[in-house]
């Protein structure tokens, strides 16, 4: 059996107020490719499908279109909800997606009820929030282990009697490496899970962390599809394919614009050939000039049109500041050593005036009202 094992659509998230809705949809294309020109049997998908609990509509519609072309393309969905989802909401009409040969799991008490396809049981644990459930299962912790080792338990049982077994889960596994962009989920300072609670299966699709990762030769994290944060900069991102008994490889994804973090004084990355390579990359940019530029962002975007993020770090660190006294003086003074203090010089003459014309009117406003 081959199984295309992917994770953390996030469908409705933005990437520093810009739309991923194109690059999501061109990620389900890439994936209904990959299950045509691989034969893949079932497509796992390890929770976080939406971003956030009631996602925006054209996410809604996005998805509906992912798993009715993934099923015309041959596949069979096993879908999980992750932290991000609503479980009620991702639920819905799911009953009937199950004779389709879409099966979505949010219900925790049916983790260790299989799907069973071809043979292979595939069991679903959604998303796990230890104090939902540590009453009904008689937890003795409020943690995710214990939450995560109760539900194997059963699993285990029941996977003896089926010749393959499949997990799929959304948690964090002792020893993964996070990013930026995943939400935290630790109670108590008890959210990982150890490696060994998900012993005695033949495979383990995991959600929850954002980069690919191999915690063992059968426990495999996808990560997302596209880079979320910054963080993320050097990810390869794409799916596990997955043939039971035999191994995995992974299956890159199409990258519709790559991200990276540039560093350095303003005019320098403006004008060295070595920065061209990332003129078409979203960027994060940190400057290092000992006088922060005027007009930074505009003349960045001039070369690098997608820069989305801009920080200020000054050679050596920036001075002390001084104790600036407030009390008796005029506006105008204070918002002038306020500009000298952000910026590290004082104000040019033609801002002064300006500053000073607007308080000016913010006074007479004030008297007018």
């Amino acid at each position: 059996m081959r199984i295309l094992h992917t994770s953390d659509w996030h469908l409705g998230r933005s990437f520093h107020r810009e739309s991923l809705l194109a690059a999501q949809a061109a990620f389900v294309d890439h994936l209904v490719e990959t299950v045509r020109a691989e034969r893949v049997d079932v497509v796992a998908v390890a929770g976080d499908v939406y971003d956030r609990a009631l996602p925006p509509v054209d996410a809604v519609a996005l998805l509906d279109e992912a798993l009715g072309r993934l099923r015309g393309a041959g596949a069979r969905v096993v879908l999980i909800s992750g932290n991000h989802d609503s479980a009620l909401r991702l639920r819905f009409g799911s009953e009937l997606f199950e004779a389709a040969g879409v099966h979505v799991r949010t219900w925790p008490d049916r983790s260790w009820e299989p799907v069973l396809i071809d043979g292979v049981a595939f069991y679903g644990i959604p998303y796990l929030e230890p104090e939902l459930v540590r009453a009904a299962w008689e937890l003795p912790d409020r943690s995710h282990t214990a939450a995560i080792s109760c539900a194997m338990t059963r699993i285990r049982a029941d996977a003896v009697r089926h010749r393959a077994s499949v997990v799929l889960s959304h948690c964090f596994v002792t020893g993964g490496q996070a990013s930026d962009s995943e939400r935290d989920i630790s109670v108590g300072g008890v959210a990982h899970v150890p490696l060994r609670a998900f012993d005695g299966v033949d495979y383990v699709a995991l959600g929850h962390l954002h980069g690919r990762q191999r915690m063992s030769e059968t426990v495999r994290y996808s990560g997302s599809p596209l880079a979320y944060s910054f963080s993320e900069v050097g990810h390869l991102k794409g799916s596990w394919l997955v043939t039971l008994g035999e191994g995995a490889e992974f299956v890159p994804a199409p990258v519709p614009r790559p991200v990276g973090r540039l560093r350095g004084e303003l005019e320098d990355l403006l004008t060295l050939p070595a920065y061209t390579a990332y003129e078409d990359h979203w960027l994060q940019v940190v400057l290092t000039d000992a006088v922060r530029p005027k007009s930074a962002m505009d003349r960045l975007r001039a070369r690098f049109p997608h820069t989305l993020a801009l920080s200020f770090d000054p050679a050596g660190g920036a001075p002390a500041a001084q104790p600036v006294r407030l009390s008796g003086r005029p506006e105008a003074e204070v918002a002038l050593d306020f500009v000298r203090e952000v910026r590290g010089e004082p104000a040019a003459p033609e801002e002064e005036d300006l500053l000073r014309q607007a308080i000016e009117a913010s006074r007479v406003k004030e008297t007018m009202a």
